[in-house]
């Protein structure tokens, strides 16, 4: 079979950037504890000792903004001067005010309502206008790609071997990569492996590439995935001591490959954290996911990629679209229509089915926002799958009868 290869990352949530994503979602959470009908938009930046939030926020809530940005940031780990970036000592600015009435107007009642098309509980417009993809792969049991689930697994273990002490000069930053070898459309081994992180002056970078290797990578790599002619890089600059907002600078949604499929699935530009669901960046990105499992799960495709799009103020999604990249065991078109009648997309529909008005975001904020079946949300369950696979059996029977006939 033909050998291809694909190149993957993940970074751990004491990444600039993912500092970021958890403080803005940490808002959103606090926020969604008290008023769960809020309108959100907290974005942030960090630098050496500094954090601003700001962005949109119109809520009846009176969270101490402050004291979760600090909570969000010490539970990441950063609580030591050394570090450069301490929970108790980084200045503080905010800079939140109050949703556009502009946007608000095309968010409250849907256009359909108001021109009398449309008139239920889901006539909320969506918030802005895009395109929103999904994705999954039967790579892997969560079906989510291999390569990427490896270097997430491999974030995640940098952090647990950190908090847990058995690595207690580590510090919070740090990246992952592996580039997968693949038979076909198979994953068979990895072709290398790069985990960078940061760490404590006075610990070698042999003792940091023999505890990587034993307690970070092979923990994690499948059995099988590592030969002799793969390569493994650690830490390949010799030194990351200076990390995390110090060495620089955080911004929110800056990561939105790294929160999505590594890479794997096309993208739509928009980032999740800090935004409420009203926002379609964020919730129909998650019903497309959804709808991507579901199809997989079905058996209707090996693979499959969904795309939604959607109007600013409208509640109906203007497109949808499957790729199922020739794995498909019926028409692409078809399983779009077994969607479209299945699944209500409508942002309203969506937040609702999803339970999105809950304070669920800050643990996504790192290692993905899908394949998190431990977290229990819901647009990873495979709840449709069985329908799925009904109605493209009886789609078939029918479209078997039909070619007979003629």
């Amino acid at each position: 079979m033909e050998k291809k290869y694909f190149s993957t990352e993940s970074v751990t949530e004491g990444h600039p950037d993912k500092v970021c994503d958890c403080i803005s979602d940490s808002v959103l959470d606090a926020i969604y504890a008290v008023d769960p009908m809020a309108r959100v938009a907290c974005e942030t930046t960090a630098t050496t000792d500094f954090v601003m939030v700001m962005g949109e926020v119109t809520t009846t809530a009176d969270i101490d903004v402050e004291a979760t940005v600090r909570n969000a940031v010490a539970k990441i780990g950063y609580n030591k001067p050394e570090y450069g970036f301490n929970a108790s000592t980084f200045t503080f600015v905010n800079r939140i005010h109050t949703q556009s009435p502009d946007i608000a107007m095309g968010v409250d009642k849907c256009l359909e309502a108001k021109t009398g098309a449309q008139s239920d509980k889901y006539d909320v417009g969506a918030g802005d206008q895009g395109m929103m993809f999904g994705y999954a792969s039967d790579e892997t049991e969560n079906l989510m790609p291999m390569g990427y689930v490896i270097a997430t697994n491999m974030a995640k273990k940098l952090t647990e071997v950190r908090k847990n002490g058995t690595l207690t000069y580590l510090r919070p930053d740090g990246k992952t990569q592996v580039t997968i070898e693949y038979e076909g459309d198979k994953p068979v081994r990895l072709e290398n492996i790069v985990v960078s992180t940061q760490h404590d002056p006075d610990v070698s970078l042999e003792q940091i590439r023999h505890d990587i290797i034993e307690y970070v990578i092979k923990p994690v790599v499948p059995a099988g995935f590592i030969d002799d002619k793969t390569e493994i890089f650690v830490n390949p600059t010799g030194r990351f001591v200076i990390g995390g907002p110090q060495g620089d600078s955080g911004l929110t949604g800056r990561k939105i490959i790294v929160d999505t499929y590594g890479g794997y699935s096309r993208h739509g530009g928009g980032a999740f954290s800090g935004m409420d669901p009203t926002k379609v960046d964020r919730s129909a990105c998650y019903a497309a996911r959804y709808c991507a499992k579901n199809v997989v799960a079905a058996g209707l495709a090996k693979k499959c990629e969904v795309q939604v799009s959607y109007a600013i103020g409208v509640a109906k999604p203007l497109c949808v679209s499957v790729n199922t990249f020739g794995t498909g065991t019926i028409p692409d078109e078809k399983i779009a229509e077994l969607l479209r009648e299945t699944v209500d997309l409508r942002p309203a529909a969506i937040i609702d089915y999803f339970g999105l008005r809950n304070p669920i975001y800050a643990p996504l904020s790192a290692y993905c926002h899908f394949g998190r079946e431990e977290l229990g949300v819901k647009w990873e369950s495979r709840d449709i799958a069985d329908t799925l696979k009904q109605k493209a059996m009886i789609w078939q029977i029918v479209s078997d009868v039909m070619k007979n006939q003629a």
